[in-house]
């Protein structure tokens, strides 16, 4: 959830002297050193005790931006001793221009075996500098005497050569905060919107002048001086099926609208529209020059289309084709980095490199076919109102085909024809083409993630159990399921390592088809033994019908969570037991009946059972039909997943007569 923060005008605001402080560094408390756990959070392993950050754009020679950021934490057991270890991502312009920290102080607080509070001071000789890569390098240091009880402090000025880039800042972390305050200084001169992200509100929001902060060349300006104080946060607890988690932890973010330049007194305008981003892409040698490189596919489409006569067979021929002869070299982006030219020659890109390959050949093809820039679950939603091409990691393509749109991705050899990744399922892609403007389209998984097991078994007077188990795999599933049989050297290896997974069943015969038919349900046979009873001499038998992918822990355990439920896709799983019994036994326990559904038609949760003289037949159904439920819907999907779990648990009794 957002919510817009209007800035006020620094020329409305009241001139008050007084400012908000940094609070004293190298001090304790008793009551913090003392403090046994937090009362608002008692399961917290850790608490910032407070914290504090301050942001201005300097005066001096290339107007850098300073950010200033102090913090104590109190640490309650070895579970949180990783907040002792702080990492400072560091951004790399250029070999001459790049941020910088300085002025690093870290203090460990403890209490030592007479009682006493000693203080273990940061050796700056140990903190280190690690390259990640072309853009970032990290700076890393570990507060030292870390002990269960102690408080650790530390502080740090992180310097940028990009004015223009304000610092953001997150209010929320992975522990609770009792106080988290964050100072804006932002000359005249620039003119920034702030927004506030996420579900809790600011406990203090001020807004003051700071007269004559900011001087370039004898020329002063006034600064206008915004607050933001929360108190009392909880943490942000990560759960399953989420996408990034920076979508929803509450912060601040800066984006600039437009500035006056200090130097020469011109106006520029940083907030770009959608009509920007077009005229830059379409102009870029990385992007739009290679759209227009039809001509590269001429001699090749010949082949690549060979005996297909309708658009959406030749589509299909051509997305095969740039899947089986590029292969992805692990770099992502929205940018051809190599060129089509040296891609094809090569047989190998980037994300942009392949698929921008993909949109040129079905455009020389006569197919419709545009570039779609998307973000990932993992890169975070897109900010729609300032439009920012860095906000993007990846392109597919989209073909237009009659009626229909099919969203491409030909990166990976096991993504059938109009499957994108799930990672690409975040929210909304833009459109981008070189004869119109661009527009949003929704990214919604073309198909669910489905499994059914159809298990037909005998009881042997022995008291072993004979019989088939068949698996259908679909949609993402099918995806999954195909990479992990890709990952063994053959069929006979996956099943022998499936075999040795599976201790009580022996599996005596196997066939899997479709491995390679992208477009069909992968399907798995196997003819298998279980070991399960010595005889049949005891009264009683149980057994439990759910051998593979049983759930036995909820994945939903917040009692409340304020970000939505996101699968990607839809899901369905489907579980139908047919067991032939000897003509002594009877059905003594049978399987629950059930039928719980989620509001608004979300799922249902089916359980039934049909017992005809000797043969029990069973089924088990769970349907999620949305990719995506709200934070309102939690509470009946956690209770759905308790239902399947607890039924899951129980087994079936068969007596002897």
């Amino acid at each position: 959830m957002r919510k817009l923060l209007l800035l006020l005008v620094i020329a409305a605001l009241a001139c008050k002297p007084a400012f908000s402080e940094d609070f004293p560094y190298g001090n304790y408390k008793l009551e913090d050193m003392s403090m046994k756990s937090y009362a608002k959070d008692p399961t917290a392993n850790a608490v910032v005790l407070q914290e504090f950050g301050k942001s201005w754009i300097s005066s001096n020679d290339g107007l850098p931006l300073i950010h200033e950021y102090h913090v104590k934490i109190k640490i309650f057991n070895s579970k949180a001793f990783d907040e002792g270890n702080v990492t400072i991502p560091i951004y790399k312009y250029d070999n001459n221009s790049f941020q910088r920290v300085r002025d690093i102080e870290g203090m460990t607080f403890y209490t030592d075996e007479q009682g006493m509070v000693q203080r273990s001071v940061l050796d700056n000789k140990k903190v280190i500098i690690e390259n990640r890569n072309k853009y970032w390098d990290l700076v890393k240091f570990a507060m030292p005497n870390l002990r269960e009880g102690c408080v650790i402090e530390y502080k740090y000025t992180l310097e940028s050569p990009n004015p223009l880039t304000f610092r953001d800042w997150d209010f929320q972390s992975s522990i609770p905060k009792i106080y988290s305050e964050y100072e804006a200084r932002i000359p005249a001169y620039f003119n920034f919107k702030a927004t506030l992200r996420g579900p809790y509100k600011l406990t203090k929001n001020t807004g003051d002048i700071d007269r004559d902060c900011f001087q370039v060349r004898g020329n002063k300006c006034d600064c206008s001086k915004l607050v933001f104080v929360m108190a009392d946060l909880p943490a942000f607890i990560k759960e399953d099926h989420m996408t990034a988690p920076k979508n929803f932890m509450s912060a601040i973010n800066f984006e600039l609208s437009d500035y006056i330049n200090p130097y020469d007194g011109t106006k520029q305008s940083k907030t770009q529209t959608w009509a920007d981003i077009d005229r830059y892409l379409k102009q870029q040698d990385e992007f739009g020059s290679q759209l227009r490189k039809t001509s590269l596919f001429k001699e090749k489409l010949p082949e690549m289309v060979a005996g297909k006569t309708d658009d959406l067979a030749k589509a299909k021929a051509i997305y095969v084709y740039i899947q089986k002869h590029i292969k992805h070299n692990n770099y992502t982006g929205i940018w051809s980095l190599n060129g089509i030219r040296k891609t094809l020659e090569t047989r190998s890109g980037s994300i942009g490199d392949i698929n921008l390959s993909l949109v040129v050949a079905l455009n020389a093809a006569g197919i419709k076919t545009e570039a779609v820039l998307l973000s990932t679950r993992e890169n975070g939603v897109v900010n729609k109102l300032y439009p920012v091409v860095s906000d993007f990691n990846y392109v597919v393509a989209k073909a237009n085909i009659g009626e229909n749109s099919y969203l491409l991705d030909a990166t990976d050899a096991q993504l059938p024809f109009g499957l994108l990744p799930i990672e690409c399922i975040n929210d909304q892609g833009r459109v981008i083409s070189l004869d119109k403007p661009s527009y949003w389209i929704d990214l919604k998984a073309s198909q669910k993630r489905g499994q059914t097991y159809l298990m037909d078994l005998t009881l042997q007077p022995t008291g072993k159990l004979t019989g088939k188990i068949t698996q259908y795999s679909l949609g993402y599933e099918a995806l999954e399921k195909r990479k992990a049989i890709k990952k063994f050297n053959s069929l006979d290896e996956y099943v022998e390592n499936l075999d040795e997974k599976m201790p009580k069943i022996k599996i005596l015969k196997s066939n899997i088809t479709n491995l390679d038919s992208l477009d069909l349900p992968l399907s798995e046979v196997y003819e298998v033994e279980m070991n399960l009873y010595n005889d049949l001499n005891a009264s009683r038998l149980t057994f439990n019908p759910f051998i593979f992918n049983r759930f036995t822990e909820n994945p939903f355990k917040l009692a409340e969570r304020t970000y939505p439920v996101d699968w990607g896709a839809p899901f369905e799983s489907r579980v139908v037991l047919t067991m032939h019994l000897p003509a002594d036994f009877t059905l003594e326990t049978p399987p629950q009946q059930l039928s719980v559904g989620l509001p608004n038609t979300g799922g249902q949760f089916i359980t039934d059972y049909n017992n005809d003289k000797n043969v029990l037949t069973f089924s088990h159904v769970i349907k999620l039909n949305q990719s995506i439920y709200s934070s309102a819907e939690y509470p009946y999907l956690k209770e759905l997943f308790n239902k399947i779990i607890q039924t899951e648990k129980a087994d079936i009794v068969f007596k002897k007569q």
